[in-house]
């Protein structure tokens, strides 16, 4: 009877820990369904006849919501195999690999995650757009973000475990640098990559400033921007804005919380020493 009261008081906090959790997505949920908005405590539990699905129809004919979410997964998936790409190849280099200079890459790389995105806007904007001439295009939007600061860190740091012997025994047989990288070193560090996709999906699909630099063009604009451009301008038109816009927010959360459901079960940390015998 004692070890019971403590485990119903470690299920009844984690029930409340959950519901503050969860309550704000089902806010959104059911405010996107209602056909009068009900800003009250009464707002959250509807009666059957002020829901509807009117509001995900509004907010389709003024945004494309189905074009949108193209727009946001080419921007994002983008974002994404760049950052895969380059942060694996520099927190390998920075790892594993010995040249001059090596530590001031390094220090360069933290000194650059302290600097606000806002304060490089300016210059990437210019050179993005006049020196490259990338405006109104996706790569325009997917450059900046292409290599991710953070990303080449938690890569190099997840290499720095991976055992020496490996790599030494592997340059015994004669495999290049990449055969290294690609057959032992990536294997053996999944829950990074998963890390990093993750981390790196957050940002990109949330991100509405950068693509509304780029593109003024409806049909190239990412979800997160159509949403801010139907807010600024053509929400006041709408029967139920407030339903519409969170309707449209509805749609933005989806894709992030199925793939943290997907990924959620594989972070486990895996046995680095399991290539060692003995």
């Amino acid at each position: 009877m004692r070890k019971l009261l403590p485990n119903q008081g470690r299920f009844i906090a984690l029930l409340a820990g959950a519901f503050v959790f969860l309550f704000p997505f089902y806010y959104m949920l059911i405010g996107s369904l209602q056909t009068e908005p009900d800003p009250s405590v009464k707002g959250a539990f509807p009666s059957p006849g002020n829901l509807t699905g009117h509001n995900y129809l509004e907010i389709d004919a003024a945004i494309n919501l189905g074009r949108s979410l193209l727009n946001s997964g080419i921007f994002t998936g983008g974002v994404i195999l760049g950052t895969l790409l380059f942060g694996v190849l520099a927190g390998y280099a920075l790892a594993r690999l010995q040249f001059r200079g090596r530590s001031a890459v390094f220090g360069l790389m933290l000194l650059i995650q302290v600097i606000p995105f806002q304060l490089l806007t300016i210059p990437l904007y210019v050179m993005i757009v006049r020196s490259y001439g990338l405006a109104d295009s996706y790569l325009g939007m997917i450059a900046p973000f292409a290599i991710n600061s953070i990303a080449v860190f938690v890569f190099r740091q997840y290499f720095l475990q991976l055992p020496q012997e490996l790599f030494d025994a592997a340059r015994v047989d004669g495999a290049t640098e990449l055969n290294i990288l690609w057959r032992i070193a990536v294997p053996l560090v999944r829950p990074a990559l998963l890390t990093g996709v993750l981390l790196t999906f957050i940002g990109p699909w949330n991100e509405f400033l950068w693509p509304f630099l780029i593109t003024k063009q409806q049909n190239l604009q990412p979800l997160a921007v159509s949403l801010s451009n139907y807010l600024t301008t053509v929400s006041a038109r709408a029967a139920n804005p407030f339903g519409a816009l969170l309707a449209g927010a509805c749609v933005l959360a989806v894709p992030a919380v199925t793939l943290f459901i997907i990924f959620q079960r594989r972070f486990i940390s895996t046995s680095l020493d399991s290539g060692i015998k003995g």
